[in-house]
């Protein structure tokens, strides 16, 4: 049996009770002997700058396209036709409301959407659509009032120009687990796999679904884990899923707090979500040349012929005018 068919095998076997449960459903998968020690710098992929002048936040690519999908706050907001014109520039800026960027794999600009009251950006998916063969695109959604973040994740088709609001009818919309806030996607549409960031009672943690499975609205868990590295107080700079394998990054800019002598604060974890172990945790000195070096974003690069590539962003430039680089690590 292949350790797909392992996975499937578990995730349908599960009861109710082990879904919710803390360790994960499959931790009986085997996991390959060998990983990749991820220890080595980055290598330059691209570099590019987006529509607005705030940060990148997250990113994801199209491959088959050859495009790169990025995701980047609207400082104060997005004017909606026939919105109030009272409606303050900080009443906008509280809502939410992302641009998400459309890129050439050298970086060049290729459409934009603005997606109102979505969210903070913190990761972004892209899947195929066998139907139509184009892409959806997987963000977060419903953005809580009380702290910008996302209440649950949406699927939708890129259109160049178009704004999308809340309660759109292009949306496909996901509320996952009521209650809670700072909902996130990632995706690996190569094992049919999705992974969740979210909040409970202010505590983040990491769940996995199957990603047919959501995409029909069935929620059953095939792991949940407390966010490791969250007890550092550090900022959750971005996530990646592949093959059983969770990625994530944080991190803060240089500053006075956060010294370019001391190498920085990036921290890039591999974590296993058959067993919710860390399996590695390291210091990224990828691009450590740059200013201010945010660490903003994380995602898998497939491509035919080559080894899949686990892909870092980070952020440079002075502020209102900040671009972005972005870096590969082999992955197997």
């Amino acid at each position: 049996m292949s350790r797909r068919s392992v996975l499937r095998l578990a995730a349908t076997s599960l009861t109710a009770t082990a879904a919710l449960s803390a360790r994960p459903a499959f931790a009986s998968a085997p996991a390959p002997a060998r990983l990749p020690a991820l220890s080595a710098a980055g290598s330059p992929l691209l570099a590019g700058r987006l529509r607005h002048p705030t940060v990148l936040q997250s990113f994801a690519f199209d491959e088959q396209h050859g495009h790169v999908y990025a995701l980047q706050v609207v400082a104060g907001g997005v004017r909606l036709p026939g919105e109030n014109a009272d409606l303050t520039h900080a009443q906008r800026a509280e809502r939410g409301d992302l641009c998400l960027n459309r890129l050439t794999l050298d970086g060049s600009p290729a459409g934009h959407m603005y997606l109102t009251g979505f969210g903070h950006g913190g990761s972004i998916g892209v899947e195929r659509s066998a139907a139509t063969g184009g892409v959806r695109l997987w963000t977060e959604w419903d953005a809580n009032p009380a702290s910008g973040y996302g209440r649950g994740v949406c699927r939708f088709a890129f259109a160049d120009g178009r704004v999308l609001v809340r309660d759109s009818a292009a949306l496909t919309t996901y509320r996952p687990l009521p209650g809670s806030t700072s909902n996130c996607p990632a995706l690996d549409t190569q094992h049919g796999q999705l992974l969740l960031r979210y909040k409970k009672q202010g505590a983040p943690r990491l769940a996995l679904y199957g990603l047919d499975r959501f995409r029909a609205h069935s929620f059953r868990r095939l792991a949940d884990i407390a966010q490791p590295g969250a007890e550092l107080g550090l900022p959750f700079q971005g996530m990646a899923l592949y093959d059983g394998y969770a990625y994530q990054l944080l991190g803060s800019a240089y500053g006075a707090k956060n010294p370019e002598a001391s190498g920085g604060n990036t921290l890039l974890y591999r974590i296993d979500m058959r067993s919710g172990r860390v399996v590695r945790k390291q210091a990224e000195r990828t691009g450590a040349a740059l200013q201010p070096r945010e660490p903003e974003g994380l995602a898998v690069l497939r491509t035919a012929g080559a080894a899949p590539r686990l892909c870092l962003g980070f952020t440079e430039g002075p502020a209102g005018g900040r671009g972005f680089r972005l870096y590969y690590k082999a992955l197997s």
